[in-house]
């Protein structure tokens, strides 16, 4: 059975693409997720996408304009070579050298996580379905600005076609057999995130 059959996205048909994880975005969160474990989900996303040589798009708005911090050194430690790409629009392919990016990746099924879920993430998601991409968001990795506009995009986003859902069922997702080939990259990355979940500290190590 080839990954066209399969109702699930797997690590070799999908790109991991991360947007405006940045200081300013993190503190305004105000939905269902903290901003803490919206970090530790997206460094969960991020370290089983190196784990899986999959392919990864990061972008940050607002950095070189100087009104904007980079990404998050947390997120950031996890993706070693992998470059952000600085935008000034908060629709992300709205510019050229993401989208091109994301062109680049060969693949056609997004995972998309991005601060805030209302703005930046949503019109992501959106005008990657009308570009011709499968989009999958992960809930527990983004956050909005209030609960209501959190919320009224997650309805936004699953009206217009994309596919909800949650950082470890990605994860799981991804490889879905404990005796496949990539089964001990990605127990590896679930253990250490459940073990760190389960503590006070918020980040992983």
């Amino acid at each position: 059975m080839t990954t066209r059959d399969l109702g699930v996205w797997t690590y070799e048909n999908s790109a991991l693409v991360l947007i405006d994880y940045q200081k300013e975005m993190f503190e305004t969160i105000r939905s269902e997720t903290s901003a803490n474990l919206a970090d530790l989900h997206v460094r969960l996303l991020a370290r089983i996408a190196k784990a899986l040589d999959m392919p990864i798009v990061l972008s940050t708005v607002g950095v070189k304009l100087g009104f904007n911090s980079p990404t998050q050194p947390s997120i950031l430690s996890d993706l070693p070579g992998v470059e952000p790409i600085d935008r000034t629009s908060m629709n992300a392919f709205e510019d050229r050298a993401f989208s091109d990016a994301v062109k680049k990746t060969g693949r056609k099924r997004l995972i998309v996580g991005g601060l805030h879920t209302e703005i930046c993430l949503t019109f992501a998601v959106v005008q990657a379905l009308k570009d011709g991409y499968e989009s999958m968001y992960v809930v527990d990795a983004v956050g909005g600005r209030s609960q209501a506009a959190h919320r009224t995009a997650i309805d936004r986003m699953s009206h217009a076609g994309a596919v909800p859902n949650t950082a470890l069922a990605v994860v799981t997702e991804l490889f879905r057999d404990w005796a496949s080939p990539v089964a001990k990259k990605a127990q590896g990355v679930i253990y250490c995130t459940s073990a760190k979940s389960r503590s006070s500290r918020p980040m992983l190590v």
